[in-house]
């Protein structure tokens, strides 16, 4: 059984967040992190962002905010929408192979119901996911059938996870 994946909510290029200024309507948008890793916010330009989880960026531009003395004591907040830079994979004997965003508590059958479920030859319960660890490469077999079925747990799934769901033998 795979460990629960930490999760990893820094941003990278691709994700959208929501900014918050109290008060501030006009300072309060939706941003997109660029491929260089920033965004461009008014009044202070462009802010790198890549990498720092949302509370840092709130603290960041509230720390801009307050030394380029545009407000005296800004309150800002952040909420990830779509964290398009972690992305999980689903290839083998699916419908749609692919790579998919990763969301919140997303588990190995939601990822599999993503990529259109299983093909007719599908091996269910030799969907074997791969997950890179600080020790390596590790690979875990999963039953789904057992998870469907509420014999299992359903497996989280971390960023970069790769799920491979084999043809049966006859």
């Amino acid at each position: 059984m795979p460990p629960t994946a930490a999760p990893d909510t820094k941003l990278g290029p691709g994700d959208v967040f929501d900014v918050r200024v109290y008060g501030e309507d006009e300072l309060s948008n939706t941003y997109r992190v660029s491929r260089d890793g920033a965004i461009d916010f008014p009044l202070v330009g462009r802010v790198a962002v890549e990498g720092l989880e949302p509370s840092e960026v709130a603290s960041r531009l509230a720390k801009q905010l307050r030394d380029d003395q545009f407000l005296v004591n800004p309150q800002v907040s952040v909420f990830v929408k779509e964290y398009n830079s972690k992305r999980v994979s689903v290839v083998g004997a699916v419908a749609k192979p692919g790579t998919f965003p990763l969301t919140t508590g997303m588990t190995v059958v939601q990822a599999i119901t993503l990529a259109g479920g299983f093909s007719n030859l599908a091996d269910r319960n030799g969907t074997v996911l791969t997950r890179k660890t600080d020790d390596g490469t590790v690979r875990y077999r999963i039953r789904v059938d057992k998870v469907t079925s509420g014999q299992s747990p359903d497996f989280p799934l971390a960023a970069g996870d790769i799920i491979y769901v084999p043809e049966r033998l006859f």
